[in-house]
């Protein structure tokens, strides 16, 4: 007898549907998946098997053929046990054949019959409107992550047994339902910029870069603070909306990264060591999974020690600051992966890192300076808009108490104030930030006064700067206005910007 159920396999980080169709027959007792699967998908006959005999379910010893269509997808994973399982009862009629081919089902089981959760749940329920199917069966674990695409009935067990009864209608189940409405973006971060002494030229770079979506290089010796004020900035971002969420969740689901709850609430924050792969960054491999540039979609992504990374690990940064996603092409398919992240880099000014310390001497030559500076490529470095230096705290600013500094929530205020501006500014056109203007909306929305005219003029002209730095320090000009709450770029607002551009000089 043949059966039919629907499953779906991860490509990337979208979902393509699978047809799981089982036949058996008269013969010798063989049990075969064919349909190009992975090697845990080929285990599956024997977690089957066991969870079927301990379900109460007879297992049959006859010759069972399993087809998993198309046969030009991989599969992989343990995801297709509960859909085979099901394929088989149906063909040997224990539960209603007819009503299978109206599920999709996902689900690993154990030797005892209980569904265990599964990676990719997000995406297969996205993607079932378009294939015209409205009932998905996941495990319980699976349920909340399932239901927030909507406009599918999420029907969610712990056991083959409870899914076996529900196919035939002898279980009641109702399916589960996620309110969008009851969707708090609300988080609390373990770090606030309270507890950050001193650096307040610092602090005032990294405000601006949030407020704007620009990326941040910090240049300063060991000890001064770089990475303390790197893991306080996903504080100072606006909430998430739901969409947001449900982008970062997608891709976190599709790699198999754990989380809790329905959705991912709190903005990624992703600092991959400096011995990190061009590959661990992009994304990539045989089968592309998202690397750690999608992983911090929506987010931060902070490279501690910039310049010890390898020089192809960096490059492969080009592509997603420019376009906010990554391309990963391979000889049978190609994939592009989200990466709309806020970079933030660090490093030491010298490899002993003592360049410009007031107290400790550098013991490296200008040669050495310049080779370990110039490990980051210009074109790179272009791409970087905010240049901060960040230099060793004195004494007095180390022992001063931590109240005399802001607050993360404070800070915070003032950036949603300024997105808010942004994105009436831009309504409609796919922009979201200063960073992301192009030509055309520089020439638009950057209006200076006479003075802030002058201003940049002489700075273009003694500084040297590039036409790439001149753009850089319109758009980092346009964020200062906005938090200033100014329509037009002042002169103050230019000089800002120039301070912050000091890799660019001449």
């Amino acid at each position: 007898m043949l059966s039919l159920i629907y499953s779906a396999a991860i490509n990337g980080i979208e979902a393509e549907m699978v047809e799981v169709e089982t036949y058996i027959s008269a013969g010798l007792p063989v049990f075969s998946i064919v349909g190009l699967p992975d090697a845990a998908v080929k285990e599956s006959r024997d977690r089957v098997a066991a969870a079927m005999k301990n379900s109460g379910f007879d297992f049959p010893v006859k010759k069972i053929t399993v087809n998993l269509a198309p046969a030009d997808i991989r599969k992989e994973g343990g995801i297709f046990d509960l859909p085979i399982a099901l394929g088989i009862l149906a063909a040997n009629g224990r539960i209603t054949n007819d009503k299978l081919k109206k599920f999709c089902a996902v689900g690993e089981l154990s030797l005892d019959g209980k569904i265990r959760k599964v990676k990719g749940v997000l995406p297969i329920s996205l993607s079932l409107p378009k294939n015209k199917i409205k009932d998905f069966i996941v495990p319980f674990a699976n349920r909340q992550e399932a239901a927030v695409a909507g406009k599918v009935n999420v029907n969610s067990f712990k056991t083959l047994s409870e899914v076996a009864k529900f196919i035939n209608g002898e279980l009641d189940n109702e399916p589960y339902v996620y309110n969008v409405e009851d969707f708090d973006n609300f988080t609390e971060t373990d770090y606030d910029f309270s507890e950050v002494k001193g650096q307040i030229n610092a602090k005032r770079a990294v405000e601006i870069a949030v407020a704007g979506g620009h990326n941040v290089i910090m240049l300063g010796p060991p000890g001064a603070g770089k990475t303390m004020i790197a893991k306080r900035i996903p504080g100072i971002f606006p909430p998430m909306t739901f969409e947001e969420a449900v982008e970062t969740t997608k891709i976190w689901s599709a790699a198999g990264r754990a989380f809790a709850g329905a959705l991912i609430k709190q903005r990624a924050f992703r600092s991959p060591h400096h011995t990190s792969s061009a590959v661990a960054l992009a994304g990539g491999g045989a089968y592309p999974k998202p690397g750690e540039v999608s992983l911090s979609h929506n987010g931060v992504l902070f490279l501690d020690e910039f310049a010890e990374f390898k020089r192809d690990a960096l490059e492969v940064l080009r592509q997603p600051l420019e376009d906010k996603k990554i391309t990963v092409s391979r000889a049978k398919n190609c994939f592009i992966f989200p990466a709309s992240f806020m970079l933030v880099a660090a490093m030491n000014p010298c490899p002993c890192g003592n360049l410009g310390h007031r107290e400790k001497e550098c013991i490296c030559n200008p040669y050495q300076i310049k080779k370990y500076q110039s490990r980051i490529s210009g074109p790179l470095m272009d791409r970087i808009d905010i240049h901060v230096d960040v230099p060793a705290l004195k004494f007095s600013e180390l022992s001063a108490l931590c109240g005399d500094s802001e607050s993360s929530a404070s800070i915070r205020k003032r950036v949603v104030k300024a997105r808010e501006i942004q994105t009436a500014r831009f309504a409609g056109s796919g922009i979201y930030a200063n960073a992301q203007m192009q030509s055309k909306e520089i020439k638009k929305y950057c209006i200076l006064d006479g003075d802030a005219y002058k201003t940049l003029a002489i700075a273009i002209e003694k500084l040297n700067f590039s036409a790439r730095a001149y753009d850089k320090i319109l758009k980092v000009s346009r964020t200062i206005a906005d938090l200033g709450g100014s329509g037009v770029i002042k002169a103050g607002h230019i000089a800002e910007a120039v301070r912050y551009r000091f890799f660019d000089r001449d």
